[in-house]
């Protein structure tokens, strides 16, 4: 008998059995059981060297710096984009002017699904739930004295995320700041989009092939720019447990990497580029075990599988971004502590970025009050709390160090079936992950309604009348703005010469050639994003999910 048995044997249940434990379901909202205590005996078989290292060093499960946040705290962004260009400028510099250490944009609806504003298509949406952008023009005034050399720029957007990146480079040439120096991240996660967001062009492989393009294109030509974002967070918002959401991103990363090394890149010019980008929840250990064991699981498929040699290859860099799907638009002020808390855990995790959402954004797009709120609880996190002060504080935990485990053996198990299917394309034109994580949200969705997991203020501890809040409008007159200045625009141009680099386009498209260098050429000569996605639309075809009972 172990020492723990003896313990639950002589003390835990007699006392159990006079003072009973709540009833609860004692398990980690991905349905992991937890135990009462957790011992030495639990990592009985457990090798420091093996499962943890130093930070800095392979397996990177304690962090992918040696000094992590003693040297540099984590990039505090902030979801930035509504209404016109200069509406989102103008907040940019706002946040700057805050503290804020890097940009974060968001777009809008018809920018996301490649159609421009003046498109019948996009009546109604236009600069809505993001930033307006459907020309070059568009980008020069979102980007409008911003020292694009000295900030680096998030961008949300997948689909039409070669266009963005286009754009943003020739913003960089009109301002001079070689693209040696230009950095940032593209969201540009197709395959993300197929399982879980819905926002595409074109069918998965040749969505991939322009994904690919763009990682080749940056290695060689953008160093410091992440060409994609490989993100679970979308996948955890669609109603993904973490253990899902942590072998579906992995698999999806695979699938870059594979498409990648066909093209014939070696695995060390590209693999450092490459970046992830996580949700993180409320059940606080399982989110900061969630990326111990993404690090740790990353750098041994980098290692073992594709035989990388640069340390860098094998860190796992990571964006992070609170919960949205768990705020609550009843009593919203309670969404500050839940960022508080949701923030804390991606700090513990190690996270190399952060953004925290603001209490208003299940009404609308957060007001500027709302959003510096959501940006002071990472500095109260980074300069009050003394978090950041040691590297990985909860590492070597017995509860930590066992979730972390368990969470790699059942995302390892995913990703096994994947692989058996042929990867992450095969597996998506199965409808397997799209049907797992619809379980997974149907479950979770009936224990909130039977209250079997509180969500407080809505199943629990309910006020029966509650003050409305303030929150953002987006005024009628931005999109008929926005729909004149891009007919202004468009009416201006060399039309002879957009069709010609339209043309040229579509035969890159159509012959392998990477579309980087033909797209930046594009926009620079005036073409719109909605004509470049009609070209994609054209070549390509447009992609029809198919239907998964």
């Amino acid at each position: 008998m172990t020492e723990k048995d003896r313990w639950r044997r002589e003390t835990y249940t007699p006392f159990r059995r006079r003072a009973p434990e709540r009833p609860l379901r004692f398990e980690s909202l991905s349905g992991l059981p937890v135990e009462p205590v957790y011992t030495p005996e639990d990592l009985a078989a457990w090798s420091y060297a093996e499962k943890l290292g130093h930070p800095g060093e392979y397996p990177f499960t304690r962090g992918v710096y040696p000094t992590m946040y003693r040297g540099r705290l984590w990039t505090m962004r902030m979801f930035a984009g509504f209404g016109r260009p200069e509406d989102t400028n103008a907040r940019f510099k706002y946040l700057l002017a805050q503290g804020q250490t890097g940009l974060s944009t968001a777009f809008d609806m018809p920018a996301l699904m490649g159609y421009d504003a003046d498109h019948p298509r996009a009546r109604g949406e236009v600069g809505k739930e993001g930033v307006s952008i459907s020309t070059l023009d568009d980008f020069a005034r979102l980007f409008a004295d911003i020292p694009l050399g000295e900030v680096t720029t998030s961008m949300t957007i997948n689909c039409t995320a070669s266009i963005a990146l286009a754009m943003y480079l020739a913003v960089a040439d009109q301002h001079g700041v070689a693209w040696d120096r230009v950095g940032g991240t593209m969201q540009n996660d197709m395959l993300k989009e197929f399982i879980a967001q819905k926002e595409w062009i074109c069918p998965p492989e040749p969505a991939v092939r322009i994904v690919t393009d763009m990682i080749e294109f940056t290695s060689k030509h953008v160093p410091r720019f992440n060409p994609v974002s490989i993100s679970g967070y979308h996948i955890r918002e669609a109603g993904s447990t973490a253990v899902q959401e942590l072998a579906f991103t992995l698999a999806d990363g695979l699938g870059y990497v594979e498409a990648a090394l066909a093209r014939g890149l070696a695995i060390d010019s590209f693999a450092p580029r490459l970046s992830f980008f996580f949700d993180i929840h409320n059940d606080f250990f399982e989110e900061i075990a969630k990326l111990r064991a993404a690090r740790r699981m990353w750098a041994r498929f980098m290692k073992e599988r594709y035989g990388a040699k640069k340390p860098e290859s094998m860190r796992l860099r990571t964006h992070t971004q609170t919960a949205g799907v768990s705020a609550t638009a009843q009593q919203p002020l309670n969404n500050i502590a839940r960022v508080a808390i949701q923030a804390l855990a991606a700090v513990l995790g190690g996270a190399q970025s952060l953004h925290t959402n603001s209490y208003d954004e299940t009404w609308a797009l957060p007001t500027e009050e709302a959003v510096t709120v959501a940006l002071r609880t990472q500095q109260m996190i980074a300069e009050e709390t003394g978090v950041p002060l040691t590297i990985d504080p909860l590492g070597g935990g017995y509860y930590l160090e066992s979730l972390t485990d368990r969470m790699e053996a059942a995302a390892l198990e995913y990703i096994r079936k994947i692989d058996a299917m042929g990867g992450m394309i095969k597996a998506i034109d199965t409808g397997f992950p799209q049907k797992e994580i619809a379980d997974a949200a149907y479950r979770y969705q009936l224990l909130d309604d039977r209250g079997e997991k509180v969500v407080v203020g809505v199943n629990k501890y309910v006020m029966p009348e509650e003050k409305p809040i303030n929150y953002l409008r987006i005024d009628e007159r931005v999109e008929l703005e926005q729909i004149e200045s891009v007919g202004r625009f468009k009416a201006a141009r060399n039309m002879a010469r957009v069709e010609r680099r339209l043309k040229q386009l579509a035969d890159a498209c159509r012959n392998g050639r990477n579309v980087m260098p033909v797209l930046i050429d594009a926009v620079k000569d005036y073409a719109s994003l909605g004509e470049v996605s009609d070209v994609y639309r054209q070549v390509f075809g447009v992609y029809r999910e198919p239907i998964i009972f």
